[in-house]
């Protein structure tokens, strides 16, 4: 396939032509005067299939911030259609993550508003991000953090479903009450929504493993592990309605959604109580997300984005993809969106479908938009266990256990640095990933003096003078194995 995406890559100093900066800014004026009908078919066909991926997985994703399900929806469609502009990797798919989920739970408090100022702030934040070029600043969040936060991010969100397995409701959302009420309430737990949730899982198992195999010459039927939340989630509701048809009600439902598109309004910078008092941004728990979800968010995108520039042979602009996902969040925050990355599960089946240009978001666009004018009414019957178990074969593949072992063996320095990012992210994520830099510097300034000081040059010829190198310690995004968090994403993995 020829290189759909070559990107005009923006340099430091020259002159660059009106034309070429235009082109920059708006990578489709590349790709668009070339593209072809033999790209239009693919495209088609990998729109539709991270549309079906991109429905169920929305809708789980916002029980993960504590907001009604459509508002993962709501979140879903915006980054097609902006992408499509102002990306410059033809196979990264924004949207609502497990990972944005969870870091914006505890600064949204099962508040819609909350949820929506916030991606607003972070869209503008990522906005002049761009604009400044501050891109270097994602290079000093070292490879053993991101492993150690995404390890106790999988393992939060695993068991931050299992009430939702178990039938079981008025669980914390902090990990260490969430874990002592989920078992204590075990004796509660309804045995309908853990015979469901258990054969949701396992159903998404076999049509992520077993399939292929057995069939490995079929193209349609491999088809089946691409679109296999879709199949899974539409297989549960249609049991439960018939169920409701027939007078039972042994299921713990999604509840009631508001049908139709999203309103088109401003994000709200204050709000009113119920007993009058009006509230201004100053005085909710945003500002504490106002530094972690924004940078974490970027990092997620562009990593996948490099992974896949890598993988498919073409190029792609940091800063631009910077300025796309920040847009994205601004023109998000009017249609009710939360803080939206890239995925990197939907991002796989992109890739793996043979996306050719970024219209394929368009399509998946779109397909959420008819998800939200047509069907709504039917969510209602979507059984919460199966929604729960779609997070679960999703996240899971993100706990390796491997990446220990891979420390050790590489540099067990590193280790210290995964070590206190897991553990603190117990307590609390911001926490843990500050925590996590704070200590990965501090090793890589010993790296650096251990380093230095063994490579001293003595010149006698120039009176003794001392030359000491000069070591970069920046640019540490580059050495991130993206294949480490991208393991599982086609076999299972969704984040």
């Amino acid at each position: 396939m020829d290189q759909v995406l070559d990107m005009p890559m923006s340099s430091g100093g020259g002159v660059c032509s009106p034309q070429a900066s235009l082109k920059t800014w708006l990578p489709i004026l590349v790709w668009l005067p070339r593209y072809r009908l033999s790209w239009l078919q693919m495209d088609l066909i990998a729109g539709i299939t991270v549309g079906l991926t991109t429905v169920p997985q929305s809708l789980a994703y916002a029980e993960v911030v504590g907001l009604p399900p459509q508002y993962g929806l709501y979140s879903a469609f915006m980054g097609g259609f902006i992408y499509c502009m102002f990306g410059t990797s033809k196979d990264v798919v924004l949207g609502p993550t497990a990972i944005m989920s969870l870091l914006c739970a505890p600064h949204v408090g099962h508040h819609p508003g909350h949820a929506v100022l916030l991606t607003f702030l972070c869209g503008v934040i990522q906005v002049i991000m761009s604009v400044l070029r501050l891109g270097f600043l994602l290079d000093h969040i070292s490879d053993s953090v991101i492993k150690g936060f995404t390890c106790a991010a999988a393992v939060t969100i695993v068991f931050g479903q299992l009430k939702n397995i178990l039938g079981i409701g008025e669980v914390p959302q902090q990990f260490l009450l969430q874990l002592y009420y989920t078992f204590l309430k075990i004796p509660e737990a309804r045995l309908c929504d853990v015979v469901m949730g258990l054969l949701c899982i396992g159903t998404l198992v076999l049509l992520t493993r077993k399939i292929p195999a057995v069939y490995p010459t079929s193209d349609c039927v491999s088809m089946f592990p691409l679109a296999r939340s879709a199949l899974v989630v539409v297989g549960a509701t249609f049991l439960v309605y018939f169920a409701e048809v027939w007078g039972y009600k042994p299921f713990t439902m999604t509840g009631e959604t508001s049908q139709g598109l999203p309103p088109v309004k401003p994000p709200p910078f204050s709000e009113k109580t119920p007993n009058g008092t009006v509230l201004s941004f100053s005085q909710t728990s945003l500002q504490g997300g106002l530094v972690i979800v924004p940078l974490m968010g970027l990092l997620e995108s562009i990593a996948i984005a490099k992974a896949y520039a890598s993988q498919n042979d073409y190029r792609i602009d940091t800063n631009q993809e910077i300025f796309a996902i920040g847009l994205t969040n601004i023109l998000g925050s009017f249609v009710s969106s939360y803080p939206v990355t890239g995925s990197f599960g939907r991002s796989a089946v992109n890739s793996q479908t043979g996306v050719c240009t970024p219209a394929g978001g368009v399509v998946t666009g779109t397909i959420v938009l008819l998800s939200l004018a047509f069907f709504m009414p039917l969510f209602h019957y979507i059984p919460k266990a199966s929604l729960a178990a779609v997070i679960i074969c999703s996240v899971a593949p993100m706990a390796d256990y491997r990446v220990f072992q891979d420390l050790w063996q590489n540099c067990s320095l590193d280790l210290l640095p995964f070590l206190v990012t897991f553990l603190i992210s117990f307590w609390e994520v911001p926490y843990g990933i500050v925590g996590g830099v704070m200590v990965s510097g501090v090793i890589n300034i010993y790296k650096y003096k251990k380093f230095s000081h063994r490579q001293v040059v003595t010149c006698s010829s120039l009176c003794n003078y001392t030359i000491y190198p000069f070591i970069h310690l920046g640019n540490l995004m580059e050495q991130f194995k993206v294949s480490a968090l991208l393991k599982g994403t086609t076999t299972g993995g969704g984040i």
